[in-house]
Formats: structure tokens, sequence, C-alpha cells
């Protein structure tokens, strides 16, 4: 298996809530942290800044300090959230026939049906006060082995033909286990240490499929894994990042924000100050003016990377006939003439040559007249920034779904053009 695939199964087992993700990007990157509620006394090395602990920007500086009247910035962006079912603050509660179980809100545009008969378990952050102060935890409960049952084809004998249809309220309910005499929320808090008497305690907690991401295929081309979409395209940045060394005045960015498939609009999501401020902090902390850090963001450049999707074997009606991106064969260029991706000619003509310089292979998807097409960060961020962008994302199938798929090579390739990309 190639390093750099086996270092994504990694990054995906290790990664299952936004807040995993940014921990975890944050021990492989290895920078320096500066917070945003203090003052940042000149800017001299790469270092990263979190928000909220679900999104996080890593800066890295050339290794001669950038002329304040001539740097650029080169930014890959992505975003560390995914679908899922996320559970509601009433906590586990007894359901009918003796079951515990804990009712959960939709996150996103989940692919319901994929979630059944799955063995789930829950992970996320958990908030508490103690002595005034606001504490937090990082929390991962695989031994709880939740599941979402299927009704049995003898109490719906028409689904076959008719379609399962999952009404999201009442059939998407997880069941934890046999209601006893405790609820499984405290036995949970007391396996992670914490005190369930503690004050104030509250959690975002998401549950997510225990089963092991994996390579599939005859000849294991194909990586098959929950949360590709996105955490491939924060694993491709990443290493992207790590791994190149940029042109004088090029300073490197790697941006991963939460709440892209709910909108982006949150205090840390895409469409927040976060990216502004801690780019025009930068640039003021180089010597830039405000207008040379105005100036600075129209010599910059941004790929926004999302997941794409790949022609799909059974379902070819649902694809342009004209853009039919494969799996394996390179990663794709999003096109939308109502601009849901960023990106017009001159942008994708840039991407093309750092394609060319490395070496790899492009594909172009644009959706169907008859059919929307998704949305990313990229548009908003654009337009936030009044910088050049464009979108890409690797093939994928079963987008959405509580496990996906993407081929192995695409996502090397994807990271040998924002080598490519970030080095220029």
């Amino acid at each position: 298996m190639h390093a750099k695939i086996q270092d994504l199964i990694e990054f995906l087992r290790k990664s299952p809530s936004p807040y995993h993700a940014v921990a975890s990007l944050k021990d492989s990157l290895g920078f320096p942290s500066k917070d945003e509620s203090e003052p940042w006394d000149g800017i001299e090395e790469s270092f990263l800044v979190e928000r909220a602990g679900a999104s996080l920007i890593a800066i890295k500086m050339p290794e001669k300090a950038p002329d304040p009247d001539q740097f650029r910035f080169h930014i890959v962006g992505a975003h560390t959230d995914s679908p899922c079912l996320k559970t509601k603050p009433c906590g586990p509660r007894e359901g009918a026939g003796g079951v515990e179980q804990w009712p959960v809100e939709i996150y996103g545009g989940v692919l319901l049906n994929s979630w059944l008969d799955r063995d789930l378990g829950l992970a996320g952050r958990v908030t508490w006060s103690k002595k005034e102060e606001t504490h937090h935890q990082l929390v991962k409960f695989d031994e709880l082995r939740a599941r979402v049952p299927q009704l049995a084809i003898h109490l719906d004998r028409n689904i076959n033909k008719d379609g399962l249809k999952l009404n999201p309220q009442t059939h998407m309910v997880p069941v934890l286990g046999l209601q006893g005499e405790d609820t499984a929320w405290p036995s949970l808090l007391a396996s992670a240490n914490i005190d369930p008497e503690s004050k104030d305690i509250q959690a975002d907690l998401f549950f997510y499929d225990l089963q092991e991401p994996a390579l599939v295929g005859m000849q294991e081309e194909f990586i098959a894994s929950a949360r590709l979409d996105n955490l491939a395209m924060c694993h491709a940045g990443a290493k992207a990042l790590l791994e190149s060394e940029a042109e004088e005045n090029t300073i490197q960015v790697l941006c991963c924000f939460n709440h892209e498939e709910v909108g982006s609009v949150s205090t840390e999501g895409a469409d927040s100050t976060f990216l502004p401020h801690v780019l025009e902090r930068l640039a003021l902390g180089l010597g830039a003016s405000r207008d040379g850090f105005l100036a600075g963001l129209r010599r910059s450049f941004m790929i926004s990377a999302d997941m794409a999707h790949a022609l799909h074997p059974n379902y070819v009606d649902r694809h342009d006939p004209d853009h039919q991106p494969l799996l394996g064969k390179g990663p794709v260029i999003k096109s939308n003439a109502c601009l849901r991706y960023s990106g017009v000619g001159a942008t994708h003509s840039r991407f093309l040559s750092w394609a060319r310089k490395a070496g790899v292979e492009v594909q172009d998807f644009v959706g169907r007249n008859d059919l929307g097409c998704g949305s990313t960060i990229g548009p908003s961020l654009a337009s936030r920034l009044g910088m050049d962008a464009m979108d890409v994302g690797s093939p994928s199938l079963s987008m959405h779904s509580i496990r996906e798929m993407a081929s192995t090579d695409d996502h090397l390739a994807m990271i040998e053009v924002m080598k490519a990309f970030y080095a220029s």
C-alpha cells in the first residue's frame, strides 16, 4: 500500500467528528498555534489557528520573509464536517419495546438508507463548567455500538416494488440497548473520566460508522470509507502543504472549515470572518498596510477542494453525456454557469497549468441542466475575499452515504497537483 494512502486511512480512522479531524490535522502538521484572542506581534514562522475546535487554518511561510508589497497567498480550502446523525440535547430516552434510544437531528444531506443496520459509535466534544472555567474534551465512544434497525420485509411487503421511504423524525432513531435502571449517558461520561455531576454539561456528538476504512476492488484500487467527503481533501491539502516549498513571496495556506454541509454560516464556517481576519492579521504582521493587504488578495489564488461525482455505472442517465468523470482518471474541475462552483475559464486554465507541471491528467464535471448540483465553500470565500478561485475534487461514488468510494490513484494525483500549486 502506498504510504500516503495508508496515512489517509489512518486519518479517516482517527477523525470520526470535525473536532477529531482538526486534532489529527494539528498533530500531522506540527505547527505552533496562535490564539485569535491575543495580539500577534510580527509573523516570522509557520503557524496554525483553530476556531471553535472544528475549523483550522494553517500558514506555511516561505524560507525568506515575504516582501510586504509583493506577497501573495496560495490557499487550499476544504471542510471537516460530513453528513451524519447528530444527537439531540435531550439525551437518551426510553423507547417503545423496552429499548434505550437517543433522538437525533439529520445533519446535512444524509443518504438516510445507508445508516440502517450499521454498527454505530458516538464521537464529538463534551463541554462543562468547573470552578467558573469552561472545559472541553474530545470523546469517542466506539464501545457503544448503537444501531438503526430497518423494518423487516414481512412488515413492509412492497418495499422492493415501491422503494424505501424513511421518515427522518421517527425512523432514524438509534437503539443503544435495553432500558435499565441507569441511562447510558452517565455511563459514557464516566468512561471518558468526566464527572456526570459536572455543571452545565453540553455535548456536540455525532454517530459514526464503526466499520474501518478499507481498500476494495480486484486490485485494491478503491478506498471505501466514511467521511471521504470531505476529509480526503483535507488530507490531500495537508500532505501537499508539508511536502512543497513555495516560490519567493508565496505564503501557503490550508483552511479546513466546519459546517460546509449545512451552509457555512457560523462562527467557524467558511462564510465567517475566520479566514479574512487571519489573512489580514498575517499581512499586518508582515508590515503591510491595509491597502497592501487588499492588493495582496488580488495577487492570490484559492483552490476550493471538495469531492466530485464520478460517472455511476448503474445510473449513467443522471450525468451530462459530455462530462462524465471516471474513477482513476484524475482530479475533476467543477463548472457551473450559475456559479454554484467558483471559477471561470481563466482560473481553470491556471489549474490546468499546475496539473501539467505535476504530470497529472484532469477531468471536467458539469451537471445536467435538469438536475441541481451541490455547493462548496468556493463561491462564498471568493466573493468575501475578492480572490480568484476555482473548485476541484477527486471523483467519487456514493457521496453522502455512510460509506463512500473513491480511487486511490486520484487521491495521490490530487496531492501532486496541490503540491505544484503550492510551489508556484
